[in-house]
């Protein structure tokens, strides 16, 4: 049997895997929007964006005194594991889903939070301390880190499709010199 942690929201108490990097929003996300089967970790580019839009955030709310400089670089630290691909297991919320990416950007928030607890010592879902909302997400809307995130993936998976376009011409330019003394048709 799975152990596991009670998390709250407004609706009430629910189960979440004691390992679980993600918390009640998550767990709620996943159980109201089954609807691919896809989880957003599978697309690391966009994973990898929402992680370095949430380091930005917090490098900013650390500077503009909206969180404490210490909260700021330790949600920075965990922020920018997201974005290095240490945690894309934890982004379980279908890649599909009601609202406008309200859910991934939950999702994103407790994974952040949670490995900031992490990095600091203490327990999972321990929100005094660092909170999804009041700290990862300060200062933002989902309506913006959703839409910045998809731009950066964009741009990452563009950088990503110049290069294999570049080595698809070599390889025509080199089949192309290989058989320029056959004879063709048309």
């Amino acid at each position: 049997m799975t152990k596991t942690r009670i998390e709250h929201d407004l609706i009430g108490d629910i189960e979440v895997p004691a390992d679980a990097l993600w918390g009640v929003h998550t767990a709620r996300a996943v159980e109201n929007f089954p609807i691919t089967g896809v989880p957003i970790g599978h697309y690391r580019n966009f994973v990898k964006a929402l992680g370095l839009v949430k380091a930005a955030a917090a490098r900013a709310n650390g500077i503009a005194g909206v969180i404490s400089k210490d909260k700021a670089e330790v949600i920075h630290r965990a922020a920018m594991d997201v974005a290095n691909g240490l945690l894309d297991d934890q982004f379980v919320t279908d890649a599909i889903q009601g609202g406008a990416g309200t859910s991934t950007n939950m999702n994103a928030n407790e994974v952040i939070a949670n490995r900031a607890l992490e990095l600091l010592g203490e327990e999972f879902g321990k929100y005094s301390d660092i909170h999804p909302i009041n700290d990862v997400n300060a200062s933002q809307s989902t309506n913006d880190v959703y839409p910045t995130a998809l731009k950066i993936a964009v741009i990452f998976e563009l950088r990503e499709l110049i290069e294999a376009l570049s080595i698809l011409e070599s390889a025509y330019r080199f089949k192309a010199k290989e058989f320029r003394n056959v004879i063709k048709m048309g």
